[in-house]
């Protein structure tokens, strides 16, 4: 008899879930289920309201998700033939062994990374997580509990001290908001789907408003009808180890901090079908937003897919007397469609003292050029190959601002980023006139390629007016 692998620990899952019919997995020779999910298939979106996103944008990805206390040995098999493999992000150093529709890797630690066949499309994302602890008491008044199976609960209301808990195997349909509440916590290793809800028929998948110690822990959020978590005037906020598949509709943003203070974003994976993790200031947001500050937000050891937009955004909204210490450090970005790191000061907060440290971003991919539809039924028809901007810095208005005061950048950090690319990216700095300048950045250890960019002449900058004091390092 065989012992127990005391090494991994096996989901259950739903019966009434659909498994993947491109992947089957195992994990130290345990088989794991592979979830669907939809993601978009082609750069085209229409911004807000807009109408739902037609099926033929689209295309099914797999997603499978375990515990793990050690290394494992994975192995995917693939129902195509494959051609090639990639294991993202490629700071794991992970290299496969493909056998014909086998592929087999080593897993040294938890985390996310995506099996890529034959490029980026119908792609496989593989959760391991940490073991789970502090699982809540089920006989907690407080609590409120989600068994392995399928609930379709609706809109979910939190008050002060309750937590809700998603155990692996569940499928939740549903959606999470509080207000004027705290502290409240969300955990598990489970699934809330946003998938039966209509485009606009709630604000987020997770919202929280002028709510104080907010935690949120491991489980994964799947197709959100539009913005997917979102903390508004909120502090003290802790966000570890979630997982943000599946969103396929337009807008469908993934992290937004809104006029928020105290935050942490740890050890996560984010794939959206608009930015992945966005520092705001908005007017007035459901009676909630009075240009209160965003301040003293980290985000650590993330793993971004953007498939459209901004990977990472400071922006465009800015709505706030300032925005201000924020780091975003040690994180992957594996797909980037329009700018991998991007501020966009469209309205009146002073932004400074902004770091991006130990970036790596990977733009080898075959994206093509976004394209904003016009009417329904427009086909997209782009075929060229796209390189999304590196690092854009612009203090101007835009089509999201609310204000008509504008503000300013400087004392901006971009350090240690590290860039493959198929091409050369753009660097873009903007200002907007002698009151509103882009000043003050620094750019220190960039490497693209291997190659160390020591002037503005080793890599492509545009460099507009109105930006005094950018230097390179």
């Amino acid at each position: 008899m065989m012992k127990p692998d005391s090494t991994v620990s096996i989901h259950p899952a739903p019966a009434e879930e659909p498994s993947s019919s491109e992947y089957t997995v195992r994990v130290n020779g345990q088989s794991v289920f592979v979830y669907q999910a939809r993601v978009s298939a082609q750069p085209i979106n229409q911004v807000w309201p807009g109408y739902q996103r037609p099926i033929e944008q689209t295309e099914l990805a797999a997603f499978a998700s375990w515990d793990m206390s050690g290394p494992v040995a994975v192995e995917v098999v693939c129902a195509r033939p494959v051609r090639e493999v990639k294991v993202r992000p490629a700071s794991r150093d992970i290299q496969p062994v493909l056998t014909d529709r086998t592929v087999r890797f080593t897993l040294d630690r938890p985390g996310a990374v995506t099996v890529e066949i034959n490029g980026m499309h119908q792609a496989l994302h593989l959760f391991a997580n940490p073991p789970e602890t502090a699982i809540p008491d089920a006989r907690d008044p407080n609590v409120r509990t989600f068994g392995p199976g399928v609930h379709d609960v609706g809109l979910i209301q939190m008050t002060s001290g309750q937590t809700v808990y998603i155990a692996a195997g569940a499928v939740v349909y549903g959606a999470i908001h509080a207000k004027d509440a705290g502290p409240i916590t969300i955990r598990g290793r489970g699934i809330l789907d946003g998938s039966r809800f209509s485009r606009g028929q709630v604000s987020g998948m997770i919202t929280a408003i002028h709510c104080a110690g907010v935690t949120i822990e491991g489980i994964t959020i799947r197709d959100a009808p539009g913005w997917t978590l979102i903390p508004v005037v909120c502090r003290e906020v802790s966000i570890r180890n979630i997982k943000l598949i599946g969103m396929w509709r337009y807008n469908s943003d993934g992290i937004d901090f809104v006029n928020s203070r105290n935050c942490i974003l740890e050890d996560s994976f984010i794939r959206t079908y608009d930015d992945c993790v966005v520092f705001k200031g908005l007017k007035d947001w459901q009676g909630a937003c009075h240009q209160e500050p965003l301040v003293d937000i980290q985000v650590r050891r993330c793993v971004l897919w953007c498939d459209w937009g901004r990977a990472i955004e400071i922006g465009a909204e800015t709505l706030a007397s300032e925005i201000r210490d924020l780091l975003v450090e040690d994180c992957d970005i594996i797909h980037s469609l329009d700018v991998a790191m991007d501020v966009q000061n469209g309205d009146r907060a002073h932004c400074h003292d902004l770091v991006f440290r130990n970036i790596r971003v990977e733009l080898d991919d075959d994206q093509t050029r976004q394209v904003y539809q016009e009417k329904p039924g427009q086909v997209y028809d782009q075929t060229e190959r796209h390189l999304s901007q590196l690092i854009a810095v612009v203090t101007a208005a835009n089509a999201w601002s609310q204000d008509t005061v504008r503000g300013c950048v400087d004392h901006i950090r971009f350090e240690n980023i590290e860039v493959t690319a198929w091409a050369m990216p753009e660097l873009y700095f903007a200002g907007l006139d002698a009151e509103h300048q882009v000043q003050d950045v620094a750019i220190m250890n960039l490497r693209i390629n291997g190659r160390r960019v020591r002037n503005l002449k080793d890599a492509r900058f545009t460099i507009k007016s109105f930006v005094e004091r950018l230097s390179v390092e």
